[in-house]
């Protein structure tokens, strides 16, 4: 985006990355300076398993999901709708190959922060790069809070939690990948569904 223009949507990434640190007005202008506004259709692969996740990508709209293959089944890793982050960390840490996807699951309009431009800022700029720093930290709690739920919480705690934190979601995912989010199977899912009906 050139220096001299300014998009008001940017004030939503502003706010998310609020959730980790405020920044000052030289660094949001620095930080806008490298997001790059990109619309997509559904059913776009933002990131192909075996390459490197070279953006972070903000959802203003629309929904996205990490998954990979496993026995010849996808499995869903995590699904990031708006006002939310989409990006394979470990991948985007150290530049090397992975084996998860990142796919539109509707019509969705982002932010791409590419990992070079990222790691330019934070060398020039500390509010960033504490940014980074913090970001990175809550990734990790929340695969650490994900490997938790998928071996020690059960299947109706678990769709219980999503139901808590996105209810939109039962309308706007498939059942399947939904179950496979949660580590469970479709017919598993259909029961406790019905059950939170009744």
């Amino acid at each position: 985006m050139p220096a001299n223009e300014y998009d008001p949507a940017l004030d939503d990434l502003f706010r998310l990355i609020g959730q980790y640190i405020t920044l000052s007005a030289d660094s949001r202008a620095a930080f806008a300076s490298i997001a790059e506004k990109r619309e997509y259709p559904k059913g776009v692969c933002l990131v192909s398993a075996g390459s490197c996740c070279k953006h972070l990508f903000f959802i203003q709209e629309g929904l996205t999901r990490t998954f990979y293959i496993k026995d010849g089944k996808e499995v869903t890793d995590w699904i990031s709708p708006e006002q939310s982050l989409a990006v394979s960390i470990v991948s985007f840490i150290t530049g090397l190959p992975d084996i998860r996807s990142i796919e539109t699951l509707e019509h969705s309009i982002v932010w791409a922060i590419g990992r070079d431009d990222l790691e330019q800022l934070y060398r020039k700029n500390h509010e960033i790069e504490r940014f980074g720093r913090l970001m990175v930290s809550a990734g990790a709690v929340q695969m650490q809070q994900r490997f938790d739920d998928l071996h020690f919480a059960s299947a109706r705690e678990r769709y219980s939690k999503l139901m808590q934190q996105s209810p939109t979601l039962l309308q706007r995912v498939p059942l399947g990948m939904i179950a496979s989010y949660l580590g469970i199977t479709q017919e598993t899912l259909s029961r406790i569904r019905a059950d939170y009906t009744i």
